[in-house]
């Protein structure tokens, strides 16, 4: 990756997997970066393992809770008043039980996408005339239908890997209707996509994941050492998107159906790229969540 001078980047989610990797990379370059995480204590002991790691750059934490829009509003209105990179990564992943956040949104949408919809329309002001906002998303994107508006919170026939499907659908939808928006209004800010493949990160075995569901927690172990890679090489996607890629774009892995290997340009499903589902998807977002954007 180029050298470049530091720069002032917040990541949600990073005190652990591709976004603990994420981090450690970007401040091994000497940026700044800013860990905003729902757990104050274990973000601040991964900065404290970045720092060793990576003293060419510094590191600082914040309180975030992607579930609770009080929470995020609390974070906007105290982060850094000029921020270069916004890397949209927290999220949670297939609870077995239909799970609500604190404002009422079936968890992985109201997290995994409502909640970043939230914290980057409250950002919006805050960032640079050329700063990059990349939004993670997953292969899984592609297991879902259409968003059903009806039905949107999944309060009929919940089902966890569809409920995680359409958050991640959301987030492309998201990013690339945001680079739509940009360029609508002439600014130089980017929004892109990316994803990490199949990589090895405590979803698989935490509450917020599949560890929720016994049986899948069981078999995760196996599957991941037949088609995962490491969560540090996850990473790569992101900080390929961050670096390299435009606006508008999607990355990640290039091997083995986009599970693993170098980063480059992914695919998207022609749902995940339909700006007419995307509008409606971001005028549905703004009702929830009470946030407008100023562009």
């Amino acid at each position: 990756m180029p050298e470049n001078k530091q720069r002032r980047v917040v990541i949600t989610g990073a005190n652990t997997g591709i976004g603990y990797y994420t981090a450690l990379e970007l401040a091994k370059r000497g940026d700044h970066v800013t860990l905003a995480c729902r757990n104050r204590s274990k973000a601040d002991a991964a900065a404290a393992k970045i720092r060793a790691e990576a003293p060419k750059g510094t590191v600082d934490t914040a309180t975030l809770d992607l579930a609770d829009l009080a929470s995020v509003r609390e974070y906007a209105a105290s982060a850094p008043e000029s921020i270069d990179i916004l890397i949209n990564n927290a999220g949670v992943m297939m609870p077995s039980m239909r799970t609500e956040t604190a404002d009422g949104f079936e968890l992985q949408l109201g997290t995994n996408h409502l909640g970043h919809f939230a914290l980057t329309g409250l950002l919006f002001p805050k960032l640079a005339a050329d700063a990059k906002i990349t939004t993670i998303a997953s292969v899984a994107h592609r297991q879902g239908p259409k968003l059903d508006f009806d039905n949107l919170q999944l309060e009929r026939g919940y089902n966890p890997q569809r409920g995680y499907a359409n958050s991640k659908l959301a987030n492309i939808l998201f990013a690339l209707e945001l680079q739509r928006r940009i360029d609508k209004a002439g600014s130089k800010i980017i929004s892109n996509a990316a994803h990490p493949g199949i990589s090895a990160t405590e979803l698989y075995s935490s509450p917020d994941g599949l560890g929720s569901n016994k049986i899948l927690a069981a078999l995760a172990p196996i599957g991941l050492k037949l088609f995962s890679q490491s969560a540090s090489a996850g990473a790569l996607p992101t900080l390929y998107a961050v670096d390299v890629a435009g606006g508008g774009t999607y990355s990640g892995p290039k091997s083995l159906f986009e599970t693993r290997g170098k980063p480059g340009p992914a695919s998207m499903t022609k749902t995940a790229q339909d700006p007419a589902l995307a509008a409606k998807l971001w005028d549905a977002s703004e009702k929830l969540t009470g946030v407008g954007y100023p562009l």
